[in-house]
């Protein structure tokens, strides 16, 4: 889907037009046709959620032994108590490895287009199992992650609660299914923005509106849309002006990896701005510690201005608009392994 900047300047056109024909002078019509509230249960297409397969989908994500290590879960870096990030420019994976890009934010990701900065999974459940399969990640196979959990009695129990029409249900694409569901459960709904796209106007300050205004007529929503904020289609990151190599890494292509086409170098995924303040370090390279440097940056590299700084700081008061009721998720007790359950390696 090499949508790049042609979707963009498609998505604005489509939107100034709108605003011009419906003469639009309020606020708050402006961000109900560009932005919507986060729906409280969001459903997978052929993968509908029942309480014992959440259930599992939970265990499942928490689980260290789905690591060759027996030390990392999907939890490790997507932590459910720190935005669904891990507060790290790269993650650190097995054997002590980094990744190569930022772990991007679990929360909400039900709502995106794809998964991954490059859109490679193209949902929840193909995504679930790229981690436990990456030597530089959860450093598993599927076969033998497979084999781990069965070597749990627990989990074969769990599994067959969980697909109770199913043979053999213990197997590498019931553990991502079971994983996705859970994770659509991560839903932050209810934060002040959300309130006021329901038509309570009270609900953002004066200047949290100001931030709002200059988010939409300074171009931020052309990309930035949606219920996620963003999310939902790629565009090249710096577009206008290139950010240097402190932002964008040379030596990664983004989304070309994935399509091998010329026209998707350095575009990425636009990110969500959902909970935008508890997900820091910013951008696919985590190299942006300040949310206020990387509004400023956001605006020279893709809308080619500079912004002032009271702007950059109304603009960051309308994000943190974005945070949202952050789940409380009880942390399972994991079913115990028994003296032929496959052990963690050296």
């Amino acid at each position: 889907m090499a949508i790049g900047l042609n979707f963009r300047y498609a998505a604005l056109g489509c939107c100034l037009l709108t605003s011009m024909a419906m003469g639009q002078d309020s606020l708050l019509d402006d961000a109900k046709s560009l932005f919507g509230p986060i729906p409280n249960v969001p459903v997978l297409d052929g993968n509908p959620a029942t309480s014992a397969k959440v259930e599992l989908g939970k265990m499942l994500f928490f689980e260290l032994r789905l690591s060759e290590s027996h030390n990392i879960s999907c939890n490790t870096c997507h932590h459910i108590g720190l935005g669904g990030a891990d507060g790290r420019p790269t993650s650190i994976g097995h054997n002590w490895q980094h990744g190569g890009r930022n772990a991007p934010t679990v929360l909400n990701s039900v709502f995106n287009i794809a998964q991954f900065w490059d859109g490679r999974a193209a949902d929840l459940t193909e995504q679930a199992g790229g981690p436990i399969a990456s030597p530089i990640e959860m450093g598993s196979t599927p076969e033998h992650a497979v084999e781990q959990l069965k070597g749990i009695p627990g989990y074969v129990e769990a599994f067959r609660k969980a697909f109770p029409d199913e043979i053999d249900p213990l197997d590498f694409v019931n553990l991502k299914k079971a994983i996705a569901v859970f994770e659509a459960t991560l839903t932050t709904p209810d934060g002040p923005f959300d309130t006021y796209l329901k038509g309570d106007e009270k609900a953002l300050t004066k200047e949290e509106k100001k931030g709002l205004r200059l988010f939409i007529d300074k171009g931020c929503s052309s990309c930035h849309n949606g219920i996620n904020v963003g999310g939902g289609m790629y565009a090249a990151f710096g577009a206008v002006e290139k950010p240097g190599a402190d932002f964008l890494p040379p030596d990664d292509e983004g989304r070309k990896r994935v399509t091998g086409q010329m026209d998707d170098q350095y575009v990425f995924k636009v990110p969500s701005l959902r909970n935008v303040e508890l997900t820091a370090p910013y951008f696919h390279s985590g190299r942006a510690w300040d949310l206020d440097e990387a509004v400023a940056v956001m605006g020279t590299a893709q809308l080619g201005i500079r912004l002032a700084p009271e702007e950059v700081s109304s603009i960051v008061a309308f994000l943190r608009t974005l945070t949202g009721d952050q789940p409380q998720v009880t942390y399972p007790t994991l079913p115990p392994s028994v003296a032929t359950t496959p052990r963690p390696t050296p």
